[in-house]
């Protein structure tokens, strides 16, 4: 069995350097900011840096669409590549996976494609790719592969395969670095911690399982609290301007903005979760989770990038019925998502990122599961994406060591979404310039 791990970001990454606020030394220093979410919201960041930024910051940047957001879901566990994009074509295939291989009289053929089809409970996804709105890229990875959940799932959220952790900085909050918003919301999480990927110099992401939670809870303690948490905020901002025209501030107008910040992003996040969708969605983690984030982008919030998780998908033993389980919990979700976004209007303005941290071996084990493998494929959703099936399945007979070798790089996939989506500096957030796989398509 595998070592239990966090499934947004890993116990064994080393803090971010330089991240020294946290709950505890807050509270220490007299700040009686108590939330009670889990984490303290991305916002209150380092004091060295965040102190003289947080007013100065910008939202907007030349060239980049504000409306255009991204939104991140993680399949955690590592996808069985293999039984999703099934080469039921390949009597490899079905010799390999005796018990589990997907009959292929089930496999839902893909138009125009041959011997590759979807998992029989894909099929909204298929819907979607038939309609122009999916694509899912074959064989994803990259070199020298790691098969432990810890570092793999670090690798992706860095981007940094050569150079593992990126003094832990993720990839998506190194690119919302210089277009972060003011008031903290520019990445939100689902979940108690936000993952790893979103963690950058500056940007911070909010991170809540539920909005309730997601709140001042002062008044719910003592009085004595919530006064000083007022008279916090009624008390002038400190700070002036410096000969050189920048922001010096001291401690307690950094603590006020924070709380400023904190106050004005729980109100908008959960006035805006406050509120019905036009689409039913399903009962799912990852469809509560959609249906928030769908409310959050129907009420134009400023933010530019959501996570979300769905995980299980380590299927070392009773994969038959736990796999097809997950993947028609993420079909049936991501359908009533992009059904919703048309109701709203919002789907020109929407692209959607799913991957999984590695693939599966080819051959089952003995418990009627799969082993830790290497690559597997990508999903993206959109308007803005070139539907079908991209790339050349993995070859089942040139193995690496038992498993598939990857054709295209993940950072190839992550240059796209930067690049040709959100319009950012995709060399400068990966450390060099990919490829792009010409996934979007967008002026």
């Amino acid at each position: 069995m595998c070592t239990d791990y966090h499934p947004l970001s890993s116990n064994d990454t080393a803090a971010p350097d330089g991240y020294g606020f946290t709950r505890r030394s807050l509270l220490g220093a007299g700040l009686t900011m108590v939330s009670a979410a889990a984490t303290v919201p991305g916002f209150i960041g380092t004091a060295g840096t965040a102190l003289a930024d947080t007013t100065m910051r910008l939202k907007h940047k030349p060239g980049v669409p504000e409306d255009r957001v991204l939104v991140v879901v993680q399949l955690s566990g590592g996808n069985d590549g293999l039984n999703t994009v099934v080469p039921y074509g390949q009597s490899a295939y079905y010799r390999a996976r005796q018990t589990l291989g997907v009959n292929e009289r089930e496999v839902l053929a893909i138009p125009g494609v041959d011997g590759v089809g979807l998992n029989p409970v894909l099929r909204p996804v298929l819907g979607l790719m038939e309609q122009g709105r999916a694509a899912v890229v074959q064989g994803v990875g990259y070199p020298n592969p790691n098969r432990s959940h810890f570092v793999s799932m670090d690798i992706w959220h860095t981007a940094s395969p050569e150079t593992q952790g990126r003094g832990g900085r993720g990839w998506i909050g190194r690119a919302l670095d210089g277009v972060d918003t003011p008031d903290g919301l520019s990445c939100v999480a689902m979940g108690a911690e936000a993952p790893l990927a979103t963690y950058g110099e500056i940007s911070r992401a909010v991170s809540f399982e539920s909005p309730d939670l997601f709140k001042w809870s002062g008044r719910e303690l003592h009085p004595a609290i919530d006064h000083a948490y007022d008279a916090v905020l009624d008390t002038p901002l400190g700070g002036k301007l410096d000969s050189g025209g920048s922001v010096s501030d001291d401690p307690l107008a950094f603590v006020q903005r924070t709380a400023l910040n904190a106050r004005v992003a729980s109100d908008k996040i959960r006035k805006a979760v406050d509120q019905r969708t036009a689409e039913s969605f399903p009962g799912s983690g990852l469809g509560r989770q959609l249906s928030t984030v769908a409310k959050m982008i129907r009420a134009d919030l400023p933010t530019r990038v959501y996570y979300v998780n769905h995980g299980g998908f380590d299927t070392h033993a009773g994969q038959q019925f736990a796999h097809p389980n997950l993947l028609r919990q993420f079909a049936e979700a991501i359908d009533a998502f992009q059904r919703e976004l048309e109701r709203s209007g919002d789907a020109s303005r929407v692209v959607t990122l799913a991957f999984s941290e590695f693939g599966r071996r080819v051959k089952q084990n003995a418990s009627g599961g799969t082993d830790h493998g290497v690559a597997g494929p990508v999903f993206l959703f959109g308007d803005a994406v070139r539907p079908g099936l991209w790339g050349e399945h993995p070859s089942l007979h040139d193995l690496d060591d038992g498993d598939l070798k990857h054709a295209i790089d993940f950072r190839s996939v992550y240059a796209d979404v930067l690049g040709n989506w959100m319009k950012l500096n995709d060399g400068e957030v990966l450390g060099r310039k990919f490829r792009s796989t010409g996934l979007i398509d967008v002026a």
